[in-house]
């Protein structure tokens, strides 16, 4: 770097006449004065000080400034910031003379800018840094360490490796950094190419990098790419495949269409799965529009499987490459652990304990306190002779129904119902109220489990209502969407069906459900001042589900159909209520997390049970879940307690990359350990198929006095550039009028010659 250094003044007419008159003046006084003296030599020399300082006061006046210019001698540099993110990878960039079909990527459309070839011609005069950014996966890193580097290098450039799998993370576009920070990273920073899409969805709004931009006289070339609307195209946006399914029983499979065709039309949608298996499904997508629908799928064998859902490409659509999605789900064997606890054997309860004894997947235990036995039980291996006697036994159950049953006549305690709301709430079990003719369940209302409860009752009612002609259900909105209720495969023959049903002659005294509870089913017929009333009614508590069923009529579903509609409904009860609580478990340990289909970015909330040795829930421990992502990145979740007596351990996890992610969860107490597996869903903020937003650039190149150039049109771009003048040099301005040095030089010599007055006794 070469320096430069001079001395200027800032003077005006008036302050020349006036300073050359004021040394002259002193000039000829100091010389009179002198005379007077007989020209004595201390006299000579202090008039000679007076002169020196009239003098040094003059040319202050004048405003001396000591200026030093620094030149770079090495050469300005370029910045080539090119977007690597995964909307880049959107097919939708068209010439003018080519036809959609023939659409290529964005990424495509500006790989001539990430060719170091194309700026030879440029680096004869400038530096030139390429650089990606936003890219996906292990590859962020190594571009952010590489524009560190310096480009003083003559005729150097610079290029990072290619950007990694768009599924590899969900982290989205920032435009605000790379260009804040370019200025600080790159040395003697003349300009900046931006290619990019303009789809930012992180960190600060991009103008503001751009306004510091300006103020450091570094120009944008903005290189827009993408079109501005959304080119006809179909995406599979999701798949939402359960953590697990049973082997044997059917595993429903949601997923979501994006299209922006201008016209609903219909396609077969297929699913394959790793063993061979194949289930194709017609669908109709909604035009503009997102579409839901789902799939049924019955795995025939235990393992880890695979499955891949695919849609035909359309004509008219751009690319086929976002139509499909894959992933995992485990296929295990199934046993449940019910609880059946009733007073009287009414026809309810024996076509119940029928279908839960019939399921294979169903470890059924029953408890029957009939007030015309001497004890409780039962006649065959599916009764027990007692309430399960403490914590250790009844958290064995995953889901518990409660009969026309209370706590008189010596049936429950409030004890028990205690221990029955706390394995709902910290352990993840299912409970069904099922009330009766005889009211006893209303006693249940004076003890914990009426917090659990999820309808209000007329407790001057305990009989509930009865009619000698049937009475019939009807499904609300919520009860249509909702698996509980699928007693068909199609909603319109699900419909069909609940309105067919066999009616019901007596129902709960029901009034209204409760605040956060969810209606499934509401009296045809019946209303108050609340509205209809519900009596199919499910609510989460803690960490479990509950149900009410406020009739005793499901037993005449199997009228001319048999166990069609009875045991399908009652077995979805049961798989839906324990299906958290058997996402993942051991002999001592149990893991289950909120949502079970998480997404990129989404906290999930981790939930365990652990046991001691002895089977006891553990109070206190030190428990902790290592999570592995997909990249091989590995965190470790240190679970919490609050040390009470359901051996509850609570963590908290983000996930930030999709796919697979592996779960250990570990307690130091037991020595006891447990593998699990939970799947992210790739939907990131960052994808393909978004429209591009070239108005974002325009304003940046707007606000750094830069320009808008199109991609294809390199040269326009490197003559741009070669036309940016040469870097103003670097000023340093020593003003030494108000330079403390000089300041404090005058007063000394003040000082002095005041001194010097008084010394030869003119003072």
């Amino acid at each position: 770097m070469s320096v430069t250094r001079s001395l200027t003044f800032l003077w005006t007419p008036w302050t020349l006449g006036l300073s050359a008159a004021a040394v002259l003046a002193t000039a000829v006084y100091s010389f009179i004065a002198w005379r007077r003296v007989g020209f004595r030599l201390s006299m000579g020399l202090l008039e000679l000080l007076r002169l020196s300082i009239v003098v040094l006061v003059v040319v202050l006046l004048n405003q001396p400034e000591w200026i030093e210019e620094f030149r770079p001698e090495e050469k300005p540099t370029i910045a080539v910031l090119i977007d690597a993110s995964p909307s880049m990878e959107t097919r939708d960039v068209v010439a003018p003379d080519q036809k959609t079909s023939s659409a290529t990527t964005r990424n495509q459309a500006v790989a001539s800018l990430a060719d170091p070839a194309s700026w030879d011609r440029l680096r004869e005069r400038m530096n030139v840094l390429i650089q990606p950014f936003a890219a996906p996966g292990p590859s962020v890193a190594r571009a952010e360490g590489s524009s560190t580097t310096s480009a003083s290098a003559a005729g150097s450039s610079a290029a990072s490796p290619a950007p990694a799998p768009a599924s590899a993370s969900g982290h989205g576009t920032d435009l605000y950094e790379p260009l804040a920070r370019a200025p600080e990273r790159i040395a003697n920073l003349r300009g900046i190419v931006l290619a990019s899409d303009g789809d930012w969805n992180e960190g600060p709004p991009p103008v503001q990098a751009a306004a510091q931009l300006r103020i450091k006289n570094v120009p944008v070339i903005a290189v827009p790419v993408g079109s501005r609307t959304r080119l006809p195209d179909v995406e599979l946006l999701s798949l939402d495949v359960p953590t697990f399914g049973i082997a044997g029983k059917a595993v429903r499979v949601p997923f979501t269409i994006d299209s922006s065709l201008p016209r609903d039309y219909v396609t077969t949608v297929t699913l394959k799965t790793s063993d061979g298996d194949q289930v194709t499904k017609e669908v109709r997508i909604a035009a503009m529009g997102r579409t839901a629908d789902w799939l049924l799928w019955k795995p025939r064998a235990v393992g880890d499987y695979t499955v891949n859902l695919t849609i035909p490409r359309h004509p008219d659509e751009i690319s086929d490459e976002n139509n499909k999605l894959t992933a995992p789900i485990a296929i295990r064997e199934e046993k449940l652990r019910v609880l059946l606890v009733e007073s009287y054997p009414r026809w309810e309860y024996r076509y119940l304990r029928n279908a839960l004894s019939r399921d294979p997947g169903v470890e059924l235990s029953c408890l029957l306190f009939h007030p015309g036995l001497s004890k409780p039980g039962g006649g065959n291996k599916d009764y027990i002779k007692q309430f399960p006697a403490g914590l250790d036994e009844l958290q064995k159950f995953d889901v518990v129904f409660l009969g026309d049953v209370g706590i008189d006549d010596n049936q429950l305690t409030p004890e028990q119902c205690r221990l029955i709301k706390g394995i709902v709430e910290h352990q993840a079990s299912g409970l069904v109220f099922m009330p009766g003719i005889q009211g006893r369940e209303l006693s249940l209302m004076d003890t914990e489990l009426a917090d659990l409860c999820p309808v209000v009752l007329d407790l001057s009612q305990p009989g509930g209502w009865g009619s000698r002609t049937p009475n019939h259900f009807e499904l609300t909105e919520t009860g249509r969407r909702s698996l509980l209720t699928k007693l068909a495969d199609t909603e319109d023959e699900n419909s069909e069906v609940w309105e067919g049903l066999p009616g019901f002659q007596w129902y709960a005294p029901v009034v209204r459900a409760k605040a956060g509870s969810e209606i499934l089913a509401v009296h045809k017929d019946q209303s108050n001042d609340y509205g209809r009333l519900p009596l199919l009614v499910t609510r989460t508590y803690g960490a479990g589900k509950v149900l009410f069923m406020g009739t005793d009529g499901a037993w005449r579903w199997r009228k001319g159909v048999e166990d069609r509609y009875h045991y399908r409904f009652w077995g979805q009860v049961v798989r839906w209520m324990a299906y958290q609580r058997n996402m993942a478990k051991g002999e001592t340990m149990r893991l289950y997390y909120v949502p079970d289909q998480p997404r990129l970015n989404q906290t999930m909330a981790l939930h365990a049970n652990v046991m001691d040795r002895g089977g006891e829930p553990l109070h206190r421990g030190e428990v902790t879940a290592r999570i592995t992502a997909p990249s091989g990145r590995s965190e470790l979740v240190h679970m919490t307690t609050s040390g009470d007596e359901w051996g509850e351990f609570n963590g908290r996890y983000t996930a930030e990359e999709s796919g697979s992610h592996k779960v250990t969860l570990f307690c130091k107490e037991t020595g006891a350990s447990l593998d699990a597996s939970f799947y992210v869903q790739g939907a990131a903020v960052e994808r393909p198929g978004k429209p591009a937003r070239p108005e974002v650039l325009e304003e940046l190149a707007r606000v750094t006095d830069g320009k808008v150039i199109d991609a294809s049109k390199l040269e326009q771009v490197i003559r741009s550039l070669s036309e940016l003048p040469d870097p103003a040099p670097s000023i340093r301005r020593i003003p030494l009028w108000a330079h403390p040095v000089v300041g404090a030089s005058l007063i000394t010599l003040l000082g002095v010659f005041w001194v010097g007055r008084k010394v030869i006794g003119l003072v």
